[in-house]
């Protein structure tokens, strides 16, 4: 399917909510407006950009020959922002979610990264693109892990990104050190010099692309030989890019960085200076004060995912504690493997309930928090705030309409219903860069039921050549 072209149109709700500037006053009343939210209002997009925010009746009389898409009963929101996933795991949902990260990793993330190509790739990642969109997820910042050598594996993430229309930032996540050998020496699983080629290469491809964008990735400190993490520092310094990570994810990444160089994760990166880069961090879940202190200072941003942090029984990110200090957190859904889904809203309502349950306090963290992370904070935190996250004119037209179900039927406080709400149902109609990708609750750039009957041989031909289906991780195959 070729894109859709940019459309001029006027897109209306019962409620824009535009996530720009001061939270709205609760109880609502007439201070609505000027609030970050207004009431019978009407987004005008055109040649991919927001032109205005208002009123419907107003943006509709100035503007009496353009389309108008909504019936002002639903709810127009910023297209979300999902800072951190690992589209490397598209093919792969449904496995080993009774096990730690560390065993899952080597149970699971090790097999799957050898088998992975361009290809699977590609179909995975235009396969969760419709799972994306149809949860109101526009922007995505994706990890891509393998250790497939020589496939250019993430090479194909910007492929399937470009089919879909979404927005997104990539990274390849490398790691070329895993586990120890029979000598107990840090066993060798790539060379650096691939790694610096498929970063480059990776690169050089994102600069042909219209809406992706690309950051160095990381897949975590202690997966890097120190020659690589060296290397990292210094390319990312002369090419002006970003990083992508993990830090502080689980208690033993604090205790192997401890053994190996003497501090934790966060000292090292800042000895070393990887923070001297913009850093996008996942997880950041065991944290000191001081450490918070130092994310704050060197405005490093973070990859919230509660969904995948209760599943791996990792543990519960401070966010309040890091909000408070001013760093930038955003929402992610983690990946395929270890979320089992890319439902970016069923992600966004976990956040809000786990730091309610987690503290015993309903007013630790509310709606208008939680979706400031998935929209203006995941954003921020990806340095695409003057280009995200909120609908103002002059951004890019990054936009959803949620309506037509009994999700937001009723809207008493349209924030909270959105968070707690919202569904996947919910979705009516998506617009990236000003181009409707989503119509009528169904993804156009596409075809869902296509993508599903071509990925599912690559899914079996997966589970075979990464010998999860061997090992019983995977019944694909198994029924004749």
């Amino acid at each position: 399917m070729t894109l859709p072209d940019r459309e001029e149109v006027l897109v209306t709700g019962a409620w824009v909510i535009t996530m720009a500037g001061r939270r709205p006053r609760r109880p609502f009343g007439a201070v609505a407006t000027t609030h970050g939210l207004v009431a019978d209002g009407a987004v005008h997009l055109r040649a991919g950009e927001i032109v205005a925010v208002g009123p419907a009746a107003e943006l509709t009389a100035a503007h009496p020959g353009l389309p108008v898409v909504g019936d002002g009963t639903g709810v127009v929101l910023p297209g979300l922002v999902n800072t951190h996933t690992h589209l490397s795991e598209a093919l792969a949902t449904g496995m080993g979610s009774e096990l730690s990260l560390f065993e899952w990793g080597e149970r699971i993330i090790a097999p799957l990264g050898n088998a992975l190509d361009a290809e699977r790739a590609r179909e995975g990642t235009a396969l969760r693109a419709v799972e994306l969109l149809l949860s109101g997820v526009t922007c995505v910042n994706d990890m891509f892990v393998h250790t497939a050598r020589g496939s250019l594996a993430s090479l194909g993430v910007v492929d399937g990104l470009e089919r879909a229309g979404l927005r997104g930032v990539v990274s390849y996540g490398a790691e070329d050190i895993g586990g120890l050998d029979a000598t107990g020496a840090a066993r060798r699983v790539l060379e650096v010099a691939e790694v610096v080629a498929e970063q480059q290469a990776l690169a050089d491809r994102c600069r042909s692309a219209d809406l992706v964008g690309f950051r160095w990735g990381i897949g975590t400190l202690l997966g890097q030989s120190d020659e690589l993490l060296a290397e990292a520092v210094a390319q990312c310094l002369a090419n002006g890019w970003g990083v992508h990570t993990h830090l502080a994810e689980v208690r033993e990444e604090l205790v192997q960085a401890g053994s190996r160089w003497g501090e934790r994760t966060i000292a090292h990166a800042r000895r070393i200076g990887l923070l001297d880069v913009p850093v996008l961090a996942g997880h950041a879940i065991w944290l000191g004060e001081e450490e918070i202190d130092t994310l704050a200072r060197y405005r490093v941003g973070i990859a919230h995912n509660p969904v995948a942090n209760m599943i791996l029984g990792s543990g519960v990110c401070p966010v309040p504690a890091l909000r408070g200090r001013g760093v930038a957190v955003g929402i992610g859904t983690d990946g395929a493997a270890s979320n089992d889904s890319q439902d970016m809203l069923q992600a966004v309502k976990a956040a809000a309930l786990l730091h309610k349950l987690d503290k015993r306090d309903p007013w630790v963290i509310d709606a208008w928090d939680v979706l400031e992370m998935a929209t203006t904070g995941g954003a921020r935190a990806l340095g695409l705030d003057h280009l995200v996250g909120s609908l103002e004119p002059g951004k890019r037209a990054d936009v959803v309409l949620l309506q037509d179900t009994v999700d937001v039927a009723v809207l008493h406080d349209p924030i909270s219903q959105v968070v707690y709400g919202a569904s996947p149902r919910s979705v009516r109609e998506v617009w990236v860069d000003g181009r409707r990708v989503v119509s009528d609750h169904r993804c156009v750039t596409v075809d869902e039921a296509e993508q599903v009957a071509r990925c599912r041989p690559l899914v079996a031909g997966l589970a075979r050549d990464s010998g999860l289906a061997a090992s019983g991780h995977s019944l694909c195959g198994v029924r004749r």
